[in-house]
Protein backbone atom coordinates (compact mmCIF):
# COMPACT_ATOMS: atom_id res chain seq x y z
CA UNK A 1 0.00 0.00 0.00
CA UNK A 2 1.46 3.89 -0.91
CA UNK A 3 0.27 6.62 0.45
CA UNK A 4 0.13 10.17 -1.26
CA UNK A 5 -0.27 12.30 2.04
CA UNK A 6 -0.58 15.23 0.15
CA UNK A 7 -4.35 14.29 -1.58
CA UNK A 8 -4.31 11.64 0.95
CA UNK A 9 -4.75 9.04 -1.65
CA UNK A 10 -4.07 5.36 -1.03
CA UNK A 11 -2.96 2.75 -3.81
CA UNK A 12 -2.90 -0.91 -4.02
CA UNK A 13 -1.84 -3.72 -6.59
CA UNK A 14 -4.78 -5.89 -7.73
CA UNK A 15 -2.71 -8.62 -5.45
CA UNK A 16 -3.19 -6.21 -2.38
CA UNK A 17 -6.59 -6.03 -3.31
CA UNK A 18 -6.90 -10.04 -3.35
CA UNK A 19 -4.90 -10.69 -0.03
CA UNK A 20 -7.10 -7.93 1.71
CA UNK A 21 -4.53 -6.02 2.55
CA UNK A 22 -6.79 -2.90 2.43
CA UNK A 23 -8.19 -0.46 4.98
CA UNK A 24 -11.67 -1.74 5.59
CA UNK A 25 -13.37 1.18 4.67
CA UNK A 26 -12.10 0.49 1.68
CA UNK A 27 -12.11 -2.87 0.96
CA UNK A 28 -15.83 -3.16 -0.32
CA UNK A 29 -16.26 -0.67 -3.17
CA UNK A 30 -11.99 -1.47 -4.31
CA UNK A 31 -13.06 -5.30 -4.71
CA UNK A 32 -16.39 -4.35 -6.32
CA UNK A 33 -14.40 -2.47 -9.02
CA UNK A 34 -11.86 -5.34 -9.39
CA UNK A 35 -14.31 -8.06 -9.74
CA UNK A 36 -15.99 -5.58 -12.17
CA UNK A 37 -12.84 -4.91 -14.31
CA UNK A 38 -11.82 -8.45 -14.29
CA UNK A 39 -15.72 -9.40 -15.39
CA UNK A 40 -16.73 -6.89 -17.59
CA UNK A 41 -13.72 -5.04 -18.85
CA UNK A 42 -11.91 -8.21 -20.13
CA UNK A 43 -14.84 -9.57 -21.51
CA UNK A 44 -16.17 -9.33 -24.85
CA UNK A 45 -19.86 -7.64 -25.33
CA UNK A 46 -22.84 -7.87 -27.57
CA UNK A 47 -23.80 -4.74 -27.94
CA UNK A 48 -20.05 -3.80 -28.32
CA UNK A 49 -19.80 -3.07 -32.12
CA UNK A 50 -16.71 -4.57 -32.64
CA UNK A 51 -14.97 -7.98 -31.73
CA UNK A 52 -12.47 -8.48 -28.30
CA UNK A 53 -12.62 -7.38 -24.97
CA UNK A 54 -13.84 -3.91 -23.61
CA UNK A 55 -11.05 -2.76 -23.25
CA UNK A 56 -8.17 -4.41 -24.82
CA UNK A 57 -5.41 -3.22 -22.10
CA UNK A 58 -6.55 -4.62 -18.85
CA UNK A 59 -5.66 -8.05 -19.13
CA UNK A 60 -2.75 -7.13 -20.12
CA UNK A 61 -2.19 -5.16 -17.22
CA UNK A 62 -3.86 -7.38 -14.93
CA UNK A 63 -1.17 -10.41 -16.05
CA UNK A 64 1.69 -8.03 -15.94
CA UNK A 65 0.67 -6.87 -12.02
CA UNK A 66 0.25 -3.39 -13.34
CA UNK A 67 -3.31 -2.40 -12.36
CA UNK A 68 -3.92 -0.56 -9.67
CA UNK A 69 -6.73 0.69 -7.44
CA UNK A 70 -6.61 4.08 -5.35
CA UNK A 71 -9.27 5.72 -2.88
CA UNK A 72 -9.29 9.05 -0.93
CA UNK A 73 -8.29 8.48 2.47
CA UNK A 74 -11.35 10.58 5.04
CA UNK A 75 -12.81 12.97 2.91
CA UNK A 76 -10.29 14.03 0.71
CA UNK A 77 -10.89 16.68 -2.03
CA UNK A 78 -10.79 14.76 -5.87
CA UNK A 79 -9.67 17.65 -7.62
CA UNK A 80 -6.58 17.56 -6.04
CA UNK A 81 -6.05 13.40 -5.74
CA UNK A 82 -6.55 13.92 -9.74
CA UNK A 83 -2.92 15.71 -9.18
CA UNK A 84 -1.45 13.72 -7.22
CA UNK A 85 -2.97 10.43 -9.33
CA UNK A 86 -1.15 12.11 -12.57
CA UNK A 87 2.31 12.42 -10.34
CA UNK A 88 1.78 9.40 -8.89
CA UNK A 89 1.72 7.84 -12.54
CA UNK A 90 4.30 9.58 -13.96
CA UNK A 91 7.06 9.02 -11.62
CA UNK A 92 5.87 4.96 -11.13
CA UNK A 93 6.08 4.95 -15.64
CA UNK A 94 9.01 5.81 -15.32
CA UNK A 95 10.68 3.27 -13.39
CA UNK A 96 9.08 0.82 -16.21
CA UNK A 97 10.42 -0.56 -19.60
CA UNK A 98 8.50 1.19 -22.22
CA UNK A 99 6.99 -1.52 -23.21
CA UNK A 100 5.05 -1.65 -20.59
CA UNK A 101 4.27 1.62 -19.76
CA UNK A 102 1.24 1.56 -21.98
CA UNK A 103 -0.06 -1.33 -19.50
CA UNK A 104 0.15 0.90 -16.30
CA UNK A 105 -3.32 1.48 -15.08
CA UNK A 106 -5.17 2.87 -12.30
CA UNK A 107 -8.48 3.75 -11.37
CA UNK A 108 -9.77 5.91 -8.60
CA UNK A 109 -12.71 4.44 -7.02
CA UNK A 110 -15.08 7.05 -5.65
CA UNK A 111 -17.83 5.13 -3.57
CA UNK A 112 -18.94 8.83 -1.47
CA UNK A 113 -19.82 10.46 -4.86
CA UNK A 114 -23.64 10.60 -6.00
CA UNK A 115 -24.42 7.23 -7.59
CA UNK A 116 -27.29 8.61 -9.91
CA UNK A 117 -25.97 12.74 -10.71
CA UNK A 118 -22.29 12.33 -11.96
CA UNK A 119 -22.85 15.88 -13.54
CA UNK A 120 -19.41 17.03 -11.08
CA UNK A 121 -17.41 14.04 -12.25
CA UNK A 122 -18.05 14.55 -15.49
CA UNK A 123 -16.91 18.20 -15.77
CA UNK A 124 -14.00 17.49 -13.19
CA UNK A 125 -12.94 14.58 -15.73
CA UNK A 126 -13.66 17.31 -18.84
CA UNK A 127 -10.96 19.79 -17.28
CA UNK A 128 -8.54 17.49 -16.02
CA UNK A 129 -8.24 15.88 -19.50
CA UNK A 130 -6.91 19.04 -20.75
CA UNK A 131 -3.27 18.37 -18.98
CA UNK A 132 -3.40 14.85 -19.31
CA UNK A 133 -3.68 14.90 -22.59
CA UNK A 134 -0.74 17.48 -23.12
CA UNK A 135 1.38 14.95 -20.65
CA UNK A 136 0.58 12.35 -23.04
CA UNK A 137 -2.10 10.40 -20.47
CA UNK A 138 -5.56 9.60 -20.98
CA UNK A 139 -8.13 9.95 -17.81
CA UNK A 140 -11.80 8.57 -18.09
CA UNK A 141 -14.83 8.85 -16.05
CA UNK A 142 -16.65 5.59 -15.12
CA UNK A 143 -20.19 5.97 -13.16
CA UNK A 144 -23.43 4.21 -12.71
CA UNK A 145 -25.34 6.57 -14.59
CA UNK A 146 -22.72 7.25 -17.46
CA UNK A 147 -24.39 8.22 -20.90
CA UNK A 148 -21.11 8.72 -23.05
CA UNK A 149 -21.95 6.68 -26.25
CA UNK A 150 -19.60 3.69 -27.19
CA UNK A 151 -17.48 3.97 -29.92
CA UNK A 152 -18.48 1.62 -32.21
CA UNK A 153 -21.73 1.24 -30.94
CA UNK A 154 -23.52 4.60 -30.06
CA UNK A 155 -26.37 3.07 -28.21
CA UNK A 156 -23.33 1.01 -26.40
CA UNK A 157 -23.28 2.89 -22.51
CA UNK A 158 -19.74 1.80 -22.28
CA UNK A 159 -18.22 3.39 -19.57
CA UNK A 160 -20.93 2.50 -16.64
CA UNK A 161 -19.39 0.90 -13.38
CA UNK A 162 -21.09 0.07 -10.36
CA UNK A 163 -19.22 2.96 -8.51
CA UNK A 164 -17.94 5.81 -9.44
CA UNK A 165 -14.52 5.70 -10.69
CA UNK A 166 -11.72 7.88 -12.51
CA UNK A 167 -9.17 5.66 -14.67
CA UNK A 168 -5.76 6.88 -15.88
CA UNK A 169 -3.26 5.67 -18.53
CA UNK A 170 -0.89 6.34 -20.89
CA UNK A 171 -1.82 7.63 -24.03
CA UNK A 172 -1.77 5.14 -27.00
CA UNK A 173 -1.59 5.97 -31.04
CA UNK A 174 -5.03 4.41 -31.24
CA UNK A 175 -6.82 6.91 -28.75
CA UNK A 176 -7.21 9.05 -31.65
CA UNK A 177 -11.39 9.02 -31.96
CA UNK A 178 -11.05 9.37 -28.03
CA UNK A 179 -9.70 13.33 -29.07
CA UNK A 180 -10.10 14.17 -32.60
CA UNK A 181 -13.47 16.49 -31.49
CA UNK A 182 -11.41 18.86 -29.41
CA UNK A 183 -8.84 20.98 -30.80
CA UNK A 184 -5.93 21.40 -28.48
CA UNK A 185 -6.25 17.17 -27.83
CA UNK A 186 -5.80 16.69 -31.10
CA UNK A 187 -3.17 19.10 -32.11
CA UNK A 188 -1.09 17.19 -28.40
CA UNK A 189 -1.72 13.73 -30.01
CA UNK A 190 -0.92 14.76 -33.87
CA UNK A 191 2.54 16.67 -32.04
CA UNK A 192 3.23 13.00 -30.50
CA UNK A 193 2.46 10.61 -32.10
CA UNK A 194 3.06 12.00 -36.29
CA UNK A 195 5.36 10.25 -37.20
CA UNK A 196 3.97 6.62 -35.82
CA UNK A 197 0.57 6.58 -36.72
CA UNK A 198 -0.96 3.80 -38.61
CA UNK A 199 -2.71 4.11 -42.13
CA UNK A 200 -6.10 3.08 -40.51
CA UNK A 201 -5.46 6.15 -37.73
CA UNK A 202 -4.62 8.41 -40.43
CA UNK A 203 -7.35 7.47 -42.82
CA UNK A 204 -9.93 8.58 -39.51
CA UNK A 205 -7.65 11.76 -38.93
CA UNK A 206 -7.79 12.57 -42.69
CA UNK A 207 -11.62 12.26 -42.57
CA UNK A 208 -12.20 14.28 -39.40
CA UNK A 209 -10.26 16.91 -40.73
CA UNK A 210 -11.81 17.12 -44.03
CA UNK A 211 -15.64 17.54 -43.07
Amino acid sequence: MTAVNQAQVLFWSAAEVDAGDVPEEHLSPVREILAWARKYLVSPHPDLGRNGPVCPYTQPSLHKGLFHLAALSGEGDVGAAVESLRGWYERLGATLPAADRELLTVLLVLPHLDHTDASGLDELQRVAKDKFVEDGLMIGQFHPVCDAPGLWNPEFRALRAPVPLLAIRKLVVFDLPFLVDHKAHAESYIRRFAPEIPPRIRKQLAQRLTY
